[in-house]
């Protein structure tokens, strides 16, 4: 497939998605940016947020990552599904018990405002962190695969990759997102299924000849029960997914905002058990095309490809697709399903990185309101520029598979919400709020220590996203040191 052609398909999806910023975006008021004024069918945003959730980085980093991990990421997802559940009847009813825009203002109502502001600036790195790895792993793509062979530099695909996301959530926010979020999946649930179909075809076999495949054995070892000191062993794994799911869902304004768009907790809990449940099989048709992709590589000969002298496996799945000789149909799919996937996580991001600083670090309720309109847009560019320059510096520092890197920062980034929440949750003690940063700070500094010491050091015990859940209980502990003791 051609740059041009390329090019020509984003330009179309991008007219799409801003006719419907163009038709949601005519109430351009601050209670439609933030919250949709309340009125978001649960069933849309259940629908938007199975594409949220996946993301760039599930599209492709997903498959690339079987090559490694073979279908090991299904002990994380069956996780996920268990964090889903507590999300929908211990948090959710939190949020909309408070009435709250930012989530993090629970933590100003039980501890105070240093509490509240720490929470918020950990979503906030946490967040520009993983919308930059996601809009990284797709700039590259089109990077490789067009821009390069036209003497582009990286950092122009980077700008205009955000300053298309810029354009259609200028004005609707939120609001524009729950219905462009709809479209997305759809695309990019699509594209997996029809990708499958494709390969599957060319390797000449048949649904039922796919599961029976002797060369598909080699990919989908899934379960690991042989020892703990494992870093892919099943426990590890899964208790991991339940907490990573708690915190990067339930604890992150990005995805909770879209929730608080429902018209009632009801509805919201109806969200988010539904795509939770939808999660677990998308995650598995993505496992299954990943061992597809690299048998159907095998066999052809087709070299995993190489960028910046490192391999990347996450670029196998679009070489395949656009530069295999393979049916036209399936790039088109493809790079249909690569723009969903980047749009979907990145827009959201965008839009509730706004909503956070405005509401969590601006108190931009409390200005006057003839200039709080004015204020939002400023912020809005401001993230813009932000995540222009993380994406362009993740370039020289990222080595390793995309999805691998997000789930480990999160492990140090989330931790602290983690803490907080569950020591404003599960005690009644008040405590010393002006020295609630430090113990934030202290605990990611050391579960950073912990994670860099080699297995021998713990006998041969390998860390992997557990850190997350060490990274809490050292905040939920440093948290009982600042408890008063009169209340």
């Amino acid at each position: 497939m051609q740059p041009i052609h390329i090019l020509a398909l984003i330009a179309i999806y991008f007219g799409v998605l801003v006719l419907i910023s163009y038709l949601t975006g005519k109430e351009d008021s601050n209670a439609a940016f933030f919250k949709a004024e309340g009125k978001s069918p649960w069933y849309i945003v259940a629908f938007g947020m199975v594409g949220a959730s996946l993301s760039g980085v599930t599209f492709i980093s997903v498959p690339g990552w079987v090559g490694d991990a073979q279908f090991s990421y299904m002990q994380v997802v069956m996780g996920y599904f268990v964090g889903y559940i507590i999300i929908a009847y211990v948090l959710l009813p939190i949020y909309y018990s408070l009435n709250v825009t930012s989530i993090y203002q629970y933590l100003e109502q039980r501890f105070g405002m240093v509490s509240y502001r720490t929470g918020a600036f950990f979503f906030f790195i946490s967040r520009v962190l993983g919308a930059s790895f996601r809009l990284f792993l797709v700039a590259t793509v089109l990077q490789y695969f067009v821009f390069e062979s036209w003497g582009v530099p990286f950092f122009v695909t980077v700008i205009l990759s955000i300053l298309l996301i810029w354009i259609y959530t200028a004005k609707g926010g939120i609001k524009t997102i729950v219905w462009t979020d709809t479209l997305q999946t759809l695309f990019m649930l699509g594209s997996v299924i029809i990708a499958v179909y494709y390969i599957s075809n060319e390797l000449n076999w048949h649904w039922a000849d796919l599961l029976k495949a002797e060369e598909l054995s080699a990919y989908t070892k899934t379960f690991y029960f042989d020892s703990i000191l494992d870093k892919n062993y099943f426990w590890k794994s899964f208790i991991s997914g339940m907490f990573i799911t708690i915190c990067m869902t339930g604890l992150d304004q990005d995805m909770m905002q879209k929730n608080l768009t429902c018209k009632s907790l009801n509805d919201a809990r109806k969200n988010v058990l539904s795509y939770g449940m939808v999660f677990i099989p998308v995650n598995l048709a993505f496992l299954f095309l990943g061992a597809l992709l690299f048998i159907y590589a095998e066999q052809q000969g087709i070299a995993i490809p190489v960028l910046d002298g490192k391999t990347k496996t996450d670029l196998l799945f679009p070489e395949i697709a656009l530069n295999a000789g393979l049916p036209v149909g399936l790039s088109v799919i493809f790079i249909l399903g690569l723009i969903a996937a980047a749009y979907s996580s990145a827009d959201s991001a965008l839009t509730s990185l706004t909503t956070s600083f405005c509401v969590d670090f601006l108190a931009i309720e409390k200005r006057e309101a003839l200039k709080q309109k004015s204020l939002r847009k400023k912020v809005h560019v401001l993230i813009s520029v932000i995540l222009i320059l993380v994406i362009i510096a993740f370039k020289y520092v990222l080595d390793s598979n995309v999805i691998d890197n997000l789930l480990k920062v999160a492990s140090y980034t989330y931790g602290p919400l983690l803490g907080l929440f569950s020591f404003g949750i599960f005690t009644k003690f008040k405590i010393k709020d002006k020295w609630v940063w430090l113990v934030a700070l202290l605990s990611v500094a050391i579960t950073y220590g912990l994670g860099s010491l080699p297995a021998s050091f713990f006998g041969g015990y390998q860390f992997n996203y557990e850190l997350l859940i060490v990274n809490g209980a050292l905040t939920f502990l440093g948290l009982i040191l600042l408890r008063r003791k009169h209340n």
